[in-house]
């Protein structure tokens, strides 16, 4: 704000005499602020010479009055002394009170001028700081918008490779059907009452820990077989299916679970976890410590309903599950499920909703 106020201050008064080039635009040349500098120097104004005038007028009257009327001399030396008192104070007062008034005229006028000048100098910084603001406005905006796009392709990203998740069947998954509804002799296969699900391959372990933690990239096919592995045995398919909503609604807060770095937690804590434990006991749990990350998470948790069903509905299939999961686990596939994506977003939705308080 100093460097603007000495610029304006400091502008070059053009004289008004010299030749204006050809073709100069005048109109949008702006009026130099050089001339607010300093006040114009005092002389004789209007104020001065009225005053003079008054206290001419007044002391002719004055005098013409005392030489007109009549002398007493009856009166004694007191009161000719107050008299001569009273006479001086009726010529000189009005005089003197004429001479205040124009003192506060000329005080009040020179105060306008001084206002009128800081006013033009304020406008003048205003209009130069906006300008400066605007430029440097102009400056930083295409990265910032540059910004928002890479933040934006990204989310897209995040929600067209989880949309892909079940979108995408082999071929013999698709024929599956139509296979089983040719009868291979006159006995029908099924009781009364069972479904495909219970004569489907049972749901390896790896498969299972691979599928929690979804295909890395697009070309992740080993990812993607133990994905549609998963996804048909039906409690492994509700996991996901929660999982997978609660990692879309976070990614569209800039919260990606492969940004988060949690504190493992020993296979014991998880166990005990499992077999229902709440509270400090499994405090462990809760490793998150991305303050942003925690801060939008319990914001959209009392803000949003349908994220914070979500949510809910996530941390109780998760629950369910790893119940089941914990009874034939081992310590290193309990240790592998902690670290997939959808176990970080038990710890972050956990911590959020008060399960390891």
């Amino acid at each position: 704000m100093t460097e603007i106020t000495t610029e304006i201050v400091q502008a070059p008064v053009q004289d008004p005499r010299q030749p204006q080039p050809k073709g100069a635009n005048t109109a949008a040349r702006p009026t130099p602020l050089g001339i607010y500098d300093r006040p114009k120097p005092a002389g004789v104004s209007e104020i001065e010479v009225i005053a003079v005038v008054l206290s001419g007028i007044w002391l002719l009257g004055a005098a013409i009055f005392f030489l007109t009327s009549s002398d007493d001399t009856s009166t004694g030396d007191g009161a000719e002394g107050l008299r001569f008192l009273m006479t001086m104070l009726a010529i000189f007062m009005p005089v003197a009170m004429i001479w205040v008034a124009a003192t506060a005229a000329r005080a009040s006028k020179v105060m306008r001028e001084e206002s009128q000048r800081l006013q033009a100098s304020i406008d003048a910084i205003r209009q130069a700081y906006i300008a400066q603001a605007q430029g440097s406005h102009m400056r930083s905006e295409p990265s910032v918008a540059r910004k928002l796009d890479e933040i934006a392709a990204a989310a897209r990203k995040t929600e067209t490779a989880l949309a892909t998740f079940q979108s995408r069947r082999d071929e013999n998954a698709r024929r599956a059907p139509a296979a089983a509804a040719i009868p291979v002799d006159d006995q029908p296969k099924l009781a009364l009452g069972t479904q495909a699900a219970d004569i489907a391959p049972q749901l390896s372990t790896e498969d299972f820990i691979r599928a929690l933690n979804f295909p890395e990239t697009a070309e992740d096919e080993t990812g993607f077989t133990a994905l549609r592995r998963a996804l048909k045995d039906r409690t492994a398919a509700q996991l996901i299916q929660a999982a997978q909503d609660v990692l879309t609604l976070l990614s569209q807060d800039g919260i990606y679970m492969d940004d988060l770095r949690p504190d493992r937690a020993r296979p014991e804590v998880w166990r005990q976890f499992a077999q229902g434990a709440r509270g400090r006991t499994i405090a462990p749990l809760g490793g998150i410590r991305d303050r942003s990350s925690l801060a939008l998470s319990n914001a959209r948790m009392r803000q949003d309903p349908i994220f914070r069903d979500a949510a809910h509905h996530f941390l109780r299939r998760f629950d369910r599950t790893f119940a089941e999961f914990e009874k034939t686990a081992s310590d290193g596939e309990i240790s592998a499920l902690a670290d997939t994506r959808t176990a970080r977003a038990f710890m972050l939705l956990g911590r959020c909703a008060g399960t390891f308080d």
